[in-house]
């Protein structure tokens, strides 16, 4: 019996094969396989992460995961606002979570440049409460009101209910209406459409407790 050349079927045997054929087959599934593994781990620039202060083992932990690029930056956004290398990580295995790419990074350097407490904005992330209503809760927080009224609305807002906007407070505020009373409004889950009658009530002279009982509580 002759050894069989390659490339030539073994002649006789019912499994007959062409080896030479399953070479080839072989290194172009090698040569696919090497693109793919190169691609999958192609080196993160993070020297914008080690530009904003963030420790070696906090940019190896956000690696893991899988960050891309873009997030990159969007974390050395809010590293450079002052927020921890635990809660950047926080912010993106958070948003990695619910299956989005994290994208809120001038936002919430916005919030926590203002001056609301990292606390706070950890809560309005996990609220998922940060992005289109981070300006309107930032002008909240400088118009004077405390943190708990942000943290109260974005509630409201995370369970779809209306609530006083951070144009009425702002009116209610510079009326000199007091932090307590706004906070109470805002607990109590006062809607939107009430703050021109909140308004108009205070221009005429009503006091806040006068206020607080004509607009009880509308929660269940």
């Amino acid at each position: 019996m002759g050894i069989f050349q390659l490339g030539e079927p073994w002649r006789g045997h019912p499994c007959a094969w062409r080896p030479r054929g399953a070479v080839q087959l072989a290194g172009v599934l090698l040569a696919l396989f090497s693109l793919a593994a190169c691609d999958a781990f192609r080196l993160l620039d993070t020297d914008a992460l080690d530009h904003a202060g963030m420790s070696y083992d906090a940019i190896k932990e956000l690696k893991s995961l899988h960050m891309s690029q873009a997030e990159v930056n969007e974390i050395a956004t809010v590293r450079r606002a002052g927020l921890s290398d635990a809660e950047c990580v926080t912010l993106l295995r958070t948003s990695h979570l619910r299956n989005q790419p994290f994208t809120d990074g001038e936002a919430i350097a916005g919030l926590y440049q203002s001056g609301v407490a990292e606390s706070t904005v950890m809560a309005l992330v996990n609220l998922d409460q940060v992005g289109m209503g981070a300006g309107e809760l930032q002008a909240i927080h400088l118009a004077g009101l405390p943190d708990e009224v942000i943290l109260a609305i974005a509630r409201d807002r995370a369970n779809g209910r209306s609530t006083l906007s951070g144009a009425a407070l702002g009116t209610m505020k510079n009326l000199r209406i007091e932090n307590s009373t706004l906070v109470q409004l805002v607990q109590r889950g006062t809607p939107e459409s009430d703050g021109p009658r909140i308004i108009s009530d205070r221009r005429r002279g009503a006091k806040d407790a006068e206020i607080l009982r004509h607009f009880p509580s509308v929660l269940n």
